[in-house]
């Protein structure tokens, strides 16, 4: 298990990529916001345990890297800011879960703003985080 205070971001953001090329699926533990019995955010974190299956990469509008997987326990695409993962750990078994069709136009969600074509597959893993973190800084 990586413990993402022990290494740099870009180092995690390397390992992820390449398991994701690799379609291996993450454990991580990670922080997500916590809700009331209303559905209403609350501003405190709770961390959870959650095993995904990467298939993409964005950066948000507040410059915030966001990986997108499914999830395998619920089968559902959920998205994963990258400085909120705790910890992690790589799996050496396949995917397993049906991804969501690749559409023309990307996908858009209120209130997110994303980058678009952060993730090219035909680069090498090093030439990808350095489009990544060029896009970060713009």
């Amino acid at each position: 298990m990586k413990h993402t205070a022990n290494e740099t971001s870009t180092t995690t953001l390397t390992r992820l990529i390449k398991a994701a090329d690799r379609q291996h699926p993450v454990t991580i533990a990670y922080l997500k916001e916590e809700k009331d019995e209303n559905g209403r955010k609350t501003g405190a974190l709770v961390e959870t345990v959650r095993t995904i299956e990467i298939y993409d990469f964005t950066v948000s509008a507040a410059g915030d890297i966001v990986i997108k997987a499914m999830d395998r326990s619920t089968g559902e695409s959920r998205s994963f800011r990258l400085d909120r993962i705790r910890t992690y750990s790589i799996h050496r078994t396949r995917y397993l879960v049906a991804r969501p069709a690749a559409s023309d136009k990307p996908a858009r969600t209120v209130g997110l703003a994303t980058v678009v074509v952060l993730y090219p597959v035909d680069l090498p893993i090093a030439a990808r985080v350095e489009l990544l973190a060029d896009a970060l800084a713009a």
